[in-house]
């Protein structure tokens, strides 16, 4: 299938996946296998451990090559290329899969600069063909949230986003991830930064400018493990948002200020969790839905006394819970779906990638020589 529009005949579109490893196992296959009209066709691996695997999740029917390169003779029996590779080849597979006339939706970061975004944009303009970019945190749960409760003027003008996605995790684990080698595009201002500024611009608009400060706190990392962005938005809300590994007390998920009311709420999304698990989403049963102990709260002024005096706990904060809409992970490939065949939008364009990497990059001139950055 060599053009934007696939499946007219409305039989599946065939996916080929490249890479196998946490991106490709967790969370592309299971999201593809799960949408209506979208049939995992092929998968990119050498690894017999992970074609086993795959092939004991998935079905038999899956085919297997061990290089990229030995898909494009495929390319008219494939109506879309999901890259899920190391950082590094996001850019390299990318353009050979437009080249060869496939649609593409690449994971995030979609490359190491704005620049070879913009270039990659251009390139499936050029030939028709959609390029979209898997920006999964958009369907969390608690994002989906914020986003109704703003568009529904319950906190008034947003003056401060705050947004932490914050681990513990001590101990490095290694691997390209975490390679202080700029080639590999590792560290957590790449990696989380890439949902969290993502986040940010969905919600309030362009970026003027960028302030960052960027550290490798553990013994043996080789990449940042714990940055701080603040933002200034064109419409005047400021976000700060952090990504750590090492934060051993983790602070609220979304931390809201408004000229009404503030929105806190802790905890992750489940979705990551419940599919590291194995579980596939199914249609008719529940996905993304959280018990009440984890909703927000939505409020103004907070507790009149001090916590162990008879305030709430700081934990909860003041206010009133907010029920937490559910998350909606499978949205995405199913619009990627309706895309291909002509009835839907891109969900995830390239261009608002490129705007997100102007900011990334901009953060990392900015913890690198202490300056605020102007975009």
């Amino acid at each position: 299938m060599t053009s934007g529009t696939a499946g007219a005949t409305g039989s599946p579109l065939r996916v080929g996946l490249v890479g196998y490893g946490l991106a490709g196992s967790v969370f592309h296959a299971p999201l593809i296998t799960a949408t209506d009209g979208l049939v995992l066709d092929t998968v990119v691996t050498s690894n017999p451990e992970r074609q086993a695997q795959a092939r004991a999740s998935f079905g038999d029917g899956i085919r297997f090559v061990a290089t990229p390169d030995e898909l494009w003779p495929l390319a008219d029996e494939l109506d879309l290329i999901v890259i899920a590779s190391p950082n590094k080849t996001h850019v390299p597979i990318a353009t050979a899969a437009l080249k060869a006339g496939l649609p593409v939706v690449v994971d995030k970061p979609i490359a190491g600069t704005a620049a070879e975004a913009r270039e990659l944009a251009a390139l499936a303009a050029e030939r028709g063909l959609l390029l979209s970019v898997f920006q999964n945190r958009r369907w969390d749960n608690d994002f989906l949230t914020l986003r109704s409760l703003i568009a529904d003027g319950e906190l008034g003008d947003i003056w401060r986003f705050e947004s932490r996605f914050e681990r513990w995790r001590p101990q490095p684990k290694g691997g390209w991830r975490e390679s202080g080698d700029p080639e590999e595009i590792g560290g957590l201002l790449y990696d989380l930064g890439s949902h969290v500024v993502d986040q940010a611009l969905v919600l309030f608009g362009p970026a003027v400018s960028v302030y960052a400060e960027s550290d490798v706190r553990r013994a043996g990392a080789a990449a940042d493990d714990d940055t701080f962005i603040a933002i200034t938005h064109a419409n005047g809300v400021r976000s700060h948002l952090y990504v750590s590994a090492t934060a051993a007390q983790l602070g609220p998920r979304f931390r809201v200020l408004g000229s009404q009311a503030g929105y806190v709420k802790y905890g992750l999304d489940p979705q990551e969790a419940v599919l590291r698990e194995g579980t596939i989403p199914a249609a008719g049963e529940p996905w993304g839905v959280e018990p009440e102990s984890m909703w927000g709260r939505i409020g103004a002024g907070g507790p009149s006394q001090a916590f162990g005096s008879g305030g709430e706990s700081p934990l909860t904060g003041g206010g009133r819970p907010v029920e937490t809409l559910p998350g909606a992970y499978p949205a995405y490939y199913a619009a990627v779906a309706a895309a291909l065949r002509g009835t839907g939008e891109n969900p995830v364009t390239a261009e608002q990638a490129a705007s997100a990497l102007d900011v990334l990059e901009a953060a990392r001139r900015s913890a690198r020589d202490g300056v605020t950055v102007t975009l």
